[in-house]
């Protein structure tokens, strides 16, 4: 057993069992793939994945237990590295976000701004998609951050931090009905609503309100980006559920915003990273200028 099997194992997981793939990124041939992976099962006495002809197919029983090890593993030698990193050159790397666009365009602005002023050697790089696919980001080490609403909580191998909590509003054209008089589940329920994608900025709470209600949403558009909600309810195709925070009083001028706090539960939006994992001193400082502009985000 070598590091260099233990790394093959990882890649092979993060090529979703693809030799070929896996092959090409530990830069050798596929050959030399298969036949340290045929050794180090050998060693071990038992098959760690499953085959279908020359491909292998699924993991083995054995395999998953392994792979958890061998994460493990990954994740000490990063940490080494980082340490050493952190010691000689603390202001000094870069910070992968994984994150949502209504995180990257209405929240983050202000904190990666004030960051940047004190660590202007810190790189910070954006990935923008569902929830389920950013901790999948953290997973795979291509994320060191995850900042979103969806998700996070019910994974045991992070750790997260409550960052702010926020609203959803209606956005309508002006002189929308719904523009004035008292707001209710049957009066909304009444019209077509444009709002998120399941899984996407507090889409879960907006489902259970109206589920313990008895009313049923008519939903004909969803979406990831608020601006494209915002965009077809412009077009008069409906009325928008939006965060609050995407309302800009600028640029929103002409459409009508009402608050939905009183129907529909706040949403928590978290900062989430591995347990497992080093971070960094600017990363920490970083941290904490999310949960400083958080402060004044939520009021």
């Amino acid at each position: 057993m070598n590091l260099n099997q233990i790394e093959l194992l990882r890649v092979l997981q993060e090529t979703e069992l693809n030799l070929s793939k896996a092959a090409e990124k530990m830069h050798v041939v596929q050959s030399a793939v298969s036949r340290q992976l045929q050794l180090f099962e050998q060693e071990l006495g038992a098959p760690l994945f499953e085959r279908n002809g020359k491909k292998l197919s699924c993991v083995t029983p054995l395999g998953k237990k392994i792979m958890s090890e061998v994460m493990t593993i990954s994740q000490a030698k990063l940490n080494i590295r980082a340490i050493a990193e952190d010691f000689l050159k603390s202001d000094v790397g870069t910070i992968n976000i994984a994150t949502t666009h209504t995180q990257a365009k209405y929240f983050l602005p202000k904190p990666i701004q004030s960051f940047r002023k004190k660590y202007p050697r810190v790189g910070i790089y954006m990935v923008q998609s569902s929830p389920e696919q950013l901790i999948e980001q953290l997973h795979l080490y291509k994320a060191d951050l995850v900042i979103c609403t969806e998700k996070v909580a019910a994974d045991v191998d992070l750790i997260t931090e409550h960052c702010y909590s926020w609203h959803h509003s209606i956005v309508m054209p002006k002189g929308h009905p719904l523009s004035e008089g008292e707001l209710s589940y049957q009066r909304l329920a009444g019209y077509p609503i444009l709002t998120y994608s399941a899984g996407f900025t507090g889409r879960s709470n907006i489902e259970l309100a109206f589920s313990e209600s008895g009313y049923a949403l008519d939903i004909i558009l969803a979406a990831a980006d608020t601006d494209v909600i915002k965009t077809y309810v412009r077009l008069g195709m409906g009325v928008g559920i939006i965060a609050s925070m995407a309302y800009d009083i600028n640029t929103d001028q002409d459409l009508d915003m009402r608050d939905l706090a009183a129907l529909i539960p706040c949403s928590n939006t978290k900062i989430a990273y591995l347990k497992r994992r080093y971070l960094p001193l600017y990363e920490r400082h970083f941290i904490d200028e999310l949960l400083l502009a958080a402060e004044d985000f939520a009021s």
